[in-house]
C-alpha cells in the first residue's frame, strides 16, 4: 500500500499543508508526484492535471455567482444588522452565566446560518466571509475559541447535505449518490432511492453530531484570547449604522433569498437560481445595475480562493484516477476478503475513502471514483443493500471535513482568519477532522455492520 501513487501523493499533500505551504500549490506538487510514481511520466502527467482542471469550472462559476449574491446581501445591511444587534445586546449583558449562555446562542445562530446556506439560503459558503468577520470583536470580547466556530461552521456545511435532500443535498444525494450506486448496482439487481440514503446516513450524522458537541463543551469550551489591534465601534456608530439601513432593503433580501432557494429548487441549478436573486437586488435598489460589474468583481475576490482550489483539486482528482491506482488500491485491500471479514472491509473501504477525498477535498467527486467499485465490492462480501449505500456515502463524505483542499474547511477560515488570528491547517483542518472524521470512521462501520 506504501508503494501506491494515490496512498503517497496524499501523504505529500498533508505533509505539504502540515508544513504550512499553500493549498494550491500542494495540490500541484502531490498531482506531480502521483502521475510520476504512479508511472505517467512528467509530460502525461502535466497533460492529464490541465486536462482535469475543467472539471472545477463549473464550481468555480458557481462560487462566483453565489459570492456575488453574498456581496448584495451584505449591501442590504441585514447581515450588519444583525451583527449590530449582537454587539449592542452583549454591551448590555453582565458577566457570568450571561455570558456563557451569549456565547452558545451565537455558535447555534451561526449553526442555523451554516445549516440554511446548504438548503434554504442556498448560498453554501458565501456567507461566511460575509457573516463572520463582524461577529470577531464579539468572538474576542466573549474569548470563543475559533477552533469551535470552525467545528460548528463545518458541521452545518457537511453533515447537512449528507442527511436533507434539499438544496445541495439533493444534488448530493439524488443527482450524485443514488444515480450511481443505481448505476453500479443495475446488473447486480441494487437500486436505491433518496429515502433509502437518508436512513443510511442516519448513524453516520449522529455520529458527526456527537462530534460538534464534543468540540464545543469539551475541547474548545476554555476561554482562548487573540492579540487583536482593532477598535471596536463604538455604541454611536452603532446606532449610527443601524440607522443608515432601510428597512425596505432587509425586505427585499428575504424576497431575493426565498426566489433564490425557489429556483433553485426547481431548476436544480445554483447559477440560476444566484443570478435572479441578483437581479432582484439590482431592480429594487440595493445596488445600481451600473454597479452590477463592481458586485460581481468583489464576489469573484471573496472566493476566489476557494475556486482556484477546487480548481485545482479537480486536477488532482484526474491525475489519481489516470494512475489506475484507486482500483488497484482497493483491489488490495479486498483480497481474501469474505462474507466471515465483513468487519475488516467495511473498516478498509472507508479508510480508502477517507484517503480519496482528504485529496481531492470534495465528496462529490469521491463518489464516481469509488461506487463502480464499491458496489460490487459490499455485494459480494455480503452486505445489505442499505449497508452498501451507508459504506459509498460515508466512504464519499470522510475527509471533506479535515481536507485542507476542501470548501468545508476553505470556508470557514475565510472567515475566521481576516485578522490573521486563524491558521487554515491548525485552527480548521485538524479540528473538524478530529472531530468528524474519526466519528463517521466509527459510526459509520457501526451503520455497514447494523443496517
Amino acid at each position: 500500500m506504501l508503494t501506491n501513487a494515490v496512498v503517497i501523493s496524499i501523504i505529500v499533500l498533508l505533509i505539504l499543508s502540515l508544513l504550512r505551504i499553500n493549498v494550491v500549490i500542494a495540490l500541484i506538487i502531490s498531482a506531480l508526484t502521483a502521475g510520476l510514481t504512479g508511472g505517467l511520466g512528467l509530460s502525461k502527467t502535466i497533460e492529464t492535471f490541465t486536462g482535469g482542471l475543467g472539471g472545477g469550472a463549473e464550481v468555480a462559476m458557481n462560487y462566483a455567482i453565489l459570492g456575488a449574491f453574498a456581496i448584495a446581501i451584505s449591501k442590504s445591511g441585514i447581515t450588519d444588522l444583525l451583527a449590530f444587534k449582537a454587539i449592542k445586546r452583549l454591551g448590555k449583558t453582565p458577566t457570568g452565566k450571561s455570558v456563557t449562555g451569549f456565547k452558545y446562542f451565537i455558535l447555534t445562530v451561526l449553526l442555523a446560518f451554516s445549516i440554511s446556506s446548504q438548503n434554504l439560503l442556498p448560498v453554501h459558503i458565501a456567507f461566511i466571509p460575509i457573516v463572520v468577520p463582524p461577529l470577531l470583536s464579539i468572538f474576542n470580547r466573549l474569548k470563543i475559541d475559533r477552533r469551535a466556530v470552525a467545528c460548528v461552521l463545518t458541521f452545518g456545511l457537511t453533515a447537512t447535505y449528507m442527511y436533507l435532500p434539499v438544496g445541495f443535498g439533493k444534488i448530493f444525494i439524488e443527482s450524485i449518490l443514488v444515480k450511481n450506486i443505481n448505476e453500479a448496482g443495475a446488473s447486480l439487481g441494487l437500486q436505491t432511492n433518496v429515502g433509502e440514503v437518508s436512513m443510511a446516513m442516519t448513524i453516520p450524522v449522529i455520529g458527526m453530531f456527537l462530534g460538534l458537541l464534543t468540540a464545543v463543551f469539551i475541547t474548545y469550551r476554555k476561554p482562548r484570547e487573540y492579540q487583536v489591534h482593532i477598535e471596536e465601534p463604538t455604541t454611536a456608530e452603532i446606532e449610527r449604522h443601524i440607522a443608515g439601513i432601510k428597512p425596505i432593503h432587509v425586505w427585499v433580501s428575504l424576497l431575493a433569498i426565498i426566489m433564490t432557494f425557489g429556483l433553485q429548487l426547481f431548476t436544480s441549478s445554483t447559477i440560476i437560481g444566484g443570478l435572479a436573486g441578483l437581479i432582484i437586488f439590482g431592480v429594487f435598489g440595493v445596488f445600481r445595475l451600473k454597479e452590477s460589474n463592481d458586485i460581481f468583481q468583489q464576489g469573484l475576490r471573496l472566493m476566489a480562493m476557494i475556486g482556484f482550489v477546487m480548481i485545482a483539486a479537480s486536477g488532482f482528482a484526474n491525475v489519481i484516477n489516470a494512475t489506475g491506482d484507486v482500483t488497484e488500491l482497493v483491489n488490495g485491500f479486498s483480497q481474501g476478503l469474505g462474507p466471515e471479514n465483513k468487519g475488516i472491509a467495511a473498516f478498509l473501504m472507508l479508510l480508502v475513502g477517507l484517503l480519496i477525498t482528504m485529496g481531492i477535498g470534495s465528496s462529490f467527486s469521491t463518489v464516481p471514483i469509488i461506487t463502480s467499485i464499491y458496489v460490487p465490492l459490499c455485494l459480494a462480501v455480503g452486505f445489505s443493500p442499505l449497508a452498501t449505500v451507508s459504506i459509498v456515502g460515508v466512504a464519499a463524505a470522510l475527509g471533506d471535513a479535515g481536507s485542507p483542499a476542501s470548501d468545508s474547511t476553505l470556508g470557514p477560515t475565510s472567515g475566521l482568519n481576516i485578522d490573521g488570528k486563524h491558521d487554515h491547517i491548525w485552527d480548521s483542518v485538524v479540528p473538524t477532522f478530529i472531530h468528524y472524521n474519526i466519528p463517521l470512521m466509527v459510526f459509520g462501520w457501526i451503520a455497514a455492520m447494523t443496517l
